[in-house]
């Protein structure tokens, strides 16, 4: 694995083990939710856990097709700078793109352990991934991102990454209107 990609890919496990440690700290009140129309802490997981392992199938499916991806251009790496500065503003709301909140808001989503071992598998199918990603399309387009426009791999893992701190944040808030409480932060 290229060691960029190497070192992204630990910053988003030891961030992802805190979010599911936040999650099950709350033990059976992870499956409510804090007040109507918003998501349970176990929501939450699941609408990372649909992001990620969409994003991965994407990726696997590209380079399935063997081709040279296209270069991304300057407009595109400035919005998905952008779009990282808008995930690490505390407080702030964004409307999940069209399809991914609803399938969070309706669908089943099963227990934190069940989550935990889906998120488990997907993480490895991740370092898989990274660790056969082609040296020469590292600097190339390979996932279109709904907000930034078609981002290399490296912007992609930055996205998990804040895409999940993104959430925290939101976790916090769940743990601190479930409990009353200031959210405990759980070290690695």
């Amino acid at each position: 694995m290229n060691h960029r990609l190497h070192l992204k890919y630990e910053q988003l496990e030891r961030a992802t083990e805190r979010l599911l440690a936040s999650a099950e700290a709350l033990g059976p009140d992870s499956a409510k939710a804090p007040a109507p129309g918003h998501w349970s802490a176990a929501q939450v997981v699941h609408h990372l856990l649909f992001i990620e392992g969409n994003i991965i199938q994407y990726i696997q499916k590209k380079l399935q097709a063997e081709e040279m991806l296209p270069k991304v251009g300057l407009l595109t790496r400035l919005r998905a700078r952008f779009v990282r500065l808008l995930l690490r503003l505390p407080g702030l709301k964004y409307k999940a793109p069209r399809g991914v909140a609803t399938l969070t808001d309706t669908g089943e989503v099963g227990t934190l352990p069940e989550l935990r071992q889906t998120w488990e598998a997907s993480r490895r199918q991740l370092e898989r991934l990274l660790n056969e990603f082609p040296g020469r399309q590292l600097n190339r387009a390979i996932f279109p991102h709904p907000r930034s426009g078609r981002i290399t791999i490296c912007q992609v893992m930055d996205f998990l990454l804040d895409h999940l701190l993104h959430h925290q944040q939101q976790m916090g808030r769940i743990t601190k209107a479930l409990r009353g409480t200031a959210p405990v932060l759980v070290k690695s």
